[in-house]
């Protein structure tokens, strides 16, 4: 049961999902929202370019009867001829058909923004299979698709019929007027019938473009397997991560081993941890912490001092006062400077001691670490 839930496509698209689509060439579209600005667009552009594109067409519909003489005698000029009345026809429409050009090629963005894929305009044979071209028309979504269509008719044909009969004795009555007035008349009885048939456009549109938001997330949605698969691979596999890690770690951890040969001292606990000090009064403004760790690691940086000769200092609350509030490679806080000096300075005192003899300097006792720098007087951790 557990496995078939995985396999169900219940979870929302992810980003990386919707932005693959994308990149396929894959989003929501609304045909009846197409549709409609398109209409709208062309029954606008009618309507303010009305006047003068009447007049050019008066003028096309006079020169087009009209036969001259040199016309009459002279066949080779008709065509010539002909190829001008298209050229002004093209010319006086190329307003409405650049505004429906527009209008055409921006109206999808309305819905889910604007992409350009060459994937979707790849090849897919496919889709030349009759036997899956006859599966998709019978299918719920083909079903839906003609139920829309159906409706659309239905409904934009309902309320056509319903001007048409409701103005009829006013049509009836076009054909006593005189032409000059039945045109006018006629058109804005046209323009009423359009704007009807254009609410009903927009009432489908309204129904369909939340309905293909809707179709759009459904087929996007993925399953519970297919999320923590895009969860590995963006984040990267869990397993492959804790072995980078364990290998940054086992460098970071030869590096730290490599550099106590080169500290001028070790502060211990003595046997739960271990910081090594490194000063130099070139290039440091203070001294830096080399190596540190707790228990099996204090014991190797102690044994890796012993074989290089580095000084080994017991100093507990300083020890773990440096373990806490000390990076490696990071200079000390300038609070546990004075401790810090006092160390060193009994480093170089043993280093002359060894050189060239004389008192043996004495242990420093009781170094200065600021009240609330020592976890071990906090938590009494082990001493």
């Amino acid at each position: 049961m557990a496995e078939d839930s995985d396999l169900e496509k219940t979870e929302s698209p992810s980003e990386r999902r919707l932005e693959q689509a994308r990149e396929e060439g894959q989003l929501a579209r609304s045909r009846e929202l197409n549709t409609f600005a398109v209409m709208m667009a062309g029954g606008a552009g009618l309507w303010l370019m009305g006047s003068s594109l009447n007049t050019s067409m008066v003028k096309l519909l006079h020169d087009g009867l009209s036969v001259t003489p040199e016309l009459a005698f002279k066949p080779e000029l008709l065509l010539p001829h002909l190829f001008d009345l298209a050229t002004s026809a093209l010319l006086a429409f190329a307003p409405l058909l650049l505004l429906l050009l527009v209008v055409a090629l921006f109206a999808p963005m309305l819905l889910d923004g604007w992409v350009f894929s060459t994937k979707a305009l790849q090849p897919n044979f496919s889709r030349m299979n009759p036997f899956s071209g006859i599966a998709r028309m019978f299918s719920s979504h083909g079903l839906i698709e003609l139920g829309k269509a159906l409706a659309k008719a239905l409904l934009i044909g309902g309320i056509a019929t319903w001007v048409i009969w409701k103005n009829r004795e006013v049509y009836l009555l076009l054909s006593t007027e005189a032409p000059k007035v039945a045109i006018p008349h006629l058109a804005t009885m046209m323009w009423s019938c359009f704007l009807a048939i254009m609410g009903a456009l927009a009432i489908i549109a309204m129904i369909d473009v939340p309905f293909q938001l809707y179709e759009h997330h459904k087929k996007l949605k993925m399953t519970k397997e297919e999320v923590r698969q895009e969860a590995k691979e963006s984040e990267g596999n869990p397993e492959v991560k804790g072995r980078i890690r364990s290998m940054q770690r086992e460098m970071a951890r030869r590096r730290m081993m490599a550099a106590i040969p080169t500290a001028d001292v070790v502060v211990t606990n003595p046997t739960h941890f271990s910081v090594a000090l490194k000063y130099s009064e070139k290039g440091m403004r203070a001294p830096i912490v080399v190596a540190k760790g707790t228990h099996l690691m204090a014991a190797r940086i102690r044994e890796v001092a012993t074989e290089h000769n580095i000084p080994i200092l017991e100093a507990p609350p300083l020890a773990r006062a440096l373990y806490k509030h000390c990076e490696l490679e990071q200079s000390i806080p300038e609070a546990l400077y004075n401790a810090v000096a006092q160390v060193l300075a009994y480093v170089y005192q043993l280093r002359n001691y060894k050189k060239l003899g004389g008192a043996a300097p004495e242990l420093p006792h009781e170094l200065p670490v600021p009240d609330g720098m020592d976890p071990g007087a906090l938590d009494n951790s082990p001493a």
